[in-house]
């Protein structure tokens, strides 16, 4: 038989999944001169509901008017602010420990990041270098290196489209083989080995195309604040398969729960392999 090494793709949203705050008010919005963040998301609200916009648009657009007179709004800029993000516990040393116990059971484990938050913040963090690919909204930038447009404006409905780019490995976002009939054999992680892991309704059409198509997708909530309000109805709904809180730290829930995945994702894909073989096979004693 011929041996594999089957790829998990482990997908995450990050503001309030893998940081207990949105990204932008860590800081960044601080800086502003807005001593009320909340009054900002709400700002944003209203202009992207009187203007029939995406509210990803809506705040990005705040970020940068409200810059005017303070400072420039450049990459660099965003990924200092991005260097103060605070991570959940145990995030740190999450990803060389899954990798490593993947490893030992014959899986190869990917990190991705799905999230409608700033690419520039995400790429300025501590765990930037752990993911092969980063999703996010994004700027344009002039030759001055200052934001003058929106590249990426990534919402809760679109983010889907990046799960098929990590199924098929059309990883660039202008590839337009993500389009193209890939055989069953071929795809570089099917759904059955994607986890997509979230924390509230933004997610649920990643949580939901991943469920229905035997993946796993994940919940998970702040232990601080210990809000299982929003999990308990995504499971409820079927939205999720499990939910754990947002502790990263070895041997937590959350922690032994992947294990535990890469645990199945090694037996299944043997009777898989076994399969395809199987079928092979078959198919040239026909010939």
């Amino acid at each position: 038989m011929e041996d594999t090494n089957p790829i998990l793709a482990i997908c995450y949203d990050f503001d309030k999944t893998l940081t207990p705050d949105d990204m932008q008010a860590q800081g960044y919005i601080q800086s502003l001169g807005e001593n009320n963040v909340n009054a900002f998301w709400e700002e944003a609200n209203i202009l992207a509901n009187e203007n029939d916009m995406d509210t990803n648009l809506a705040y990005m657009y705040l970020m940068v008017k409200k810059a005017y007179g303070k400072f420039f709004v450049s990459k660099d800029k965003l990924k200092e602010y991005g260097s103060k993000i605070t991570l959940f516990k145990g995030v740190e040393t999450w990803f060389d420990r899954i990798n490593a116990y993947g490893k030992e059971h014959g899986v190869t484990v990917e990190h991705y990041i799905i999230s409608s938050g700033l690419k520039e913040m995400i790429e300025g963090s501590s765990i930037s270098h752990v993911f092969k690919a980063i999703y996010a909204s994004s700027f344009l930038y002039d030759d001055n290196g200052i934001a003058i447009w929106p590249a990426q404006a990534i919402n809760y409905t679109n983010k889907t489209q990046f799960l098929f780019r990590v199924e098929k490995g059309t990883l660039g976002v202008n590839d337009k083989k993500v389009n193209e009939y890939f055989p069953k054999g071929d795809f570089h992680a099917p759904f059955r080995n994607i986890v997509y892991i979230g924390d509230s309704e933004t997610d649920i059409p990643c949580m939901k195309l991943v469920n229905s198509h035997g993946g796993h997708s994940i919940g998970v909530y702040n232990p601080e604040h210990n809000n299982t309000e929003k999990v308990f109805k995504m499971i409820k709904e079927e939205r999720i398969r499990y939910f754990a809180c947002a502790d990263y730290s070895e041997n937590k829930d959350l922690d032994i729960l992947i294990k535990n995945i890469i645990k199945k994702t090694q037996h299944f894909e043997v009777l898989e392999n076994w399969h395809r073989n199987n079928l092979n096979e078959a198919n040239l004693s026909s010939k």
